[in-house]
């Protein structure tokens, strides 16, 4: 081999791992605002995640008192932590068997707000916590995780299908919609009986909580006079949608 031919070898070698690596799912971060960590798959320390932090697969993420963070991921959807949140990242656009480019995400404590680009075909995008799974398409939503793991999610545009049975793919989905109940009858002592498993879909304006064990403890709509849509984290997370131009 010439010596221009190996130049030009080790040129195209080069070449090939830039366009490789520019072509790698990445996430960054693009706010953060007081104490904001991040740990890697691969180290048991956390460290700052300053503005421009690289997020990758495998990554924890989380906030501490009085602070916030948002992160863009890939440049296709955002992720924003309210204070006192945990996720971990563990999967970004990651090949499937099925050739699907598949997110998933899981908040183990605190509060997310998700603006999700409308999901094509070919991709997945999945929020869980320690009670549910959510299958994410085209949506803005809140997903609140308390220290005792009741979990709330509101849903502000599109559709979100939410289960306690992520392995069971036999589910019927369920609206949200509340349905008329049966008139007043007898009804047994109480018994321990198992979690129903279910498969709900929250569509825009609706909500559903459920208990630490997967019990449904409300569902239905909820309005933007609410109380709970007046907090600052709501006001902040929709003046952030406006200024970055975020998937309405």
């Amino acid at each position: 081999m010439s010596t221009r031919t190996a130049v030009l070898f080790v040129m195209l070698i080069c070449a090939a791992a830039v366009f490789a690596q520019q072509d790698e799912k990445k996430g960054v971060v693009t706010y953060s605002d007081g104490q904001v960590k991040r740990k890697p798959l691969t180290d048991e320390l956390w460290q700052s995640a300053p503005v421009k932090t690289e997020i990758l697969s495998g990554d924890k993420i989380r906030t501490y008192r009085q602070s916030r963070a948002e992160i863009d991921l890939a440049q296709l959807d955002i992720v924003r932590l309210a204070p006192q949140t945990i996720i971990d990242i563990l999967k970004l656009y990651e090949e499937t068997e099925e050739k699907k480019l598949k997110t998933q995400i899981n908040l183990e404590q605190g509060e997310i707000w998700a603006n999700v680009h409308k999901v094509q075909m070919e991709t997945e995008f999945d929020i869980s916590s320690p009670v549910s799974a959510a299958a994410i398409t085209g949506t803005v939503l809140r997903l609140k995780v308390a220290a005792d793991s009741t979990t709330q999610l509101k849903v502000y545009t599109g559709e979100v299908r939410i289960t306690n049975a992520p392995e069971n793919r036999t589910l019927t989905p369920t609206s949200v919609v509340p349905h008329q109940i049966e008139a007043p009858h007898e009804i047994p002592g109480p018994v321990e009986v198992s979690v129903e498993e279910w498969l709900y879909i929250v569509k825009q304006m609706e909500q559903i909580t459920f208990d630490k064990s997967g019990k449904i403890v409300s569902k239905g709509k909820f309005n933007t006079n609410d109380y709970d849509e007046k907090n600052t984290w709501v006001q902040w997370n929709r003046q952030r949608d406006r200024v970055t131009g975020a998937h309405q």
